[in-house]
């Protein structure tokens, strides 16, 4: 193939667009660049490839699916656009998504980026109905929008923590109950509760996940234990219940309840000033 050439004559110059009707989206060129003068010419570049400019989609995404997963996140789905090399980079998908009090056109837009399928919309204000449509887009721009799908987020979780924790030990094991937690009308429904306990020790929370009102934890009593209660519900966690701590109790038995405790004693000055406890002596 003859090589085409053309000449720039402005010294200043630091770039060129050839323009041409016939040029297919996203070919390759080869390109080379080099100076002249009155003198006569001077060396070359070394070859570089270039592409024209990329074809934008031009068809939407298809199966686009909005599920609430709590109520303040909202999950959007959908199936790939087919998709050629010779079109092209895809860099993504654009979600655009409003509520039922707002308008399409002053619409919020989150990405998903590369071949993606779904994301997550988060930050979003319970009870209420969204809408949303997915696009593909490229350098060269975004295609067309999908039908638009809704979903409404799930009520708010439970504002009243779980009351009046109650504990009872005996050797490694550790009896927890509660008072049941009733959602208000305008709150999600309790569907259970997560039991949090750690090690005075521990920075994170270990998780017993149960649908009663009781839970039973075996723990190795050679530290102090931190634990709180709150229920669970489609529409996130509720409220958390005050802390209480279970100081070590090697070769004892106790029973006790309590408040959030924000200093960690020895046993000795710590049970008869914070804790209500029956003691036995384990023969």
């Amino acid at each position: 193939m003859i090589p085409n050439a053309t000449v720039v004559t402005s010294p200043d110059t630091p770039r060129y667009v050839f323009r041409n009707e016939s040029i297919l989206p996203f070919s390759p060129y080869e390109v080379k660049v080099g100076v002249y003068n009155n003198k006569g010419e001077g060396p070359f570049s070394s070859v570089t490839t270039v592409f024209s400019a990329e074809e934008e989609p031009s068809i939407a995404p298809s199966g686009v699916s909005a599920t609430s997963l709590s109520s303040s996140v909202i999950e959007v789905s959908w199936t790939a656009i087919p998709w050629k090399m010779s079109s092209g980079r895809l860099l993504g998908y654009e979600v655009r998504y409003w509520n039922n009090g707002g308008k399409e056109e002053s619409s919020n837009r989150v990405k998903a980026a590369g071949n993606e399928t779904s994301i997550r919309i988060t930050g979003l204000k319970s009870n209420l109905a969204y809408y949303t449509a997915v696009r593909a887009y490229n350098s060269a721009g975004a295609g067309p929008f999908s039908a638009t799908v809704n979903a409404t987020t799930k009520k708010t979780p439970p504002s009243q923590p779980p009351g009046n924790v109650l504990w009872n030990v005996t050797n490694s094991r550790v009896i927890l109950s509660w008072e049941e937690v009733r959602a208000m009308e305008n709150e999600s429904e309790v569907t259970g509760y997560k039991v949090l306990y750690r090690t005075s020790s521990q920075t994170s929370m270990n998780v017993l996940n149960t649908d009663k009102t009781t839970a039973e934890l075996l723990l190795q009593f050679n530290e102090d234990y931190i634990i709180e209660v709150k229920a669970t519900t489609d529409g996130g966690d509720g409220t958390s219940s005050d802390q209480i701590l279970i100081p070590r109790l090697a070769s004892m038995d106790a029973r006790g309840s309590g408040p959030s405790v924000l200093n960690i004693f020895s046993v000795s000055s710590f049970l008869p000033t914070v804790f209500s406890l029956t003691l036995n002596s384990v023969l």
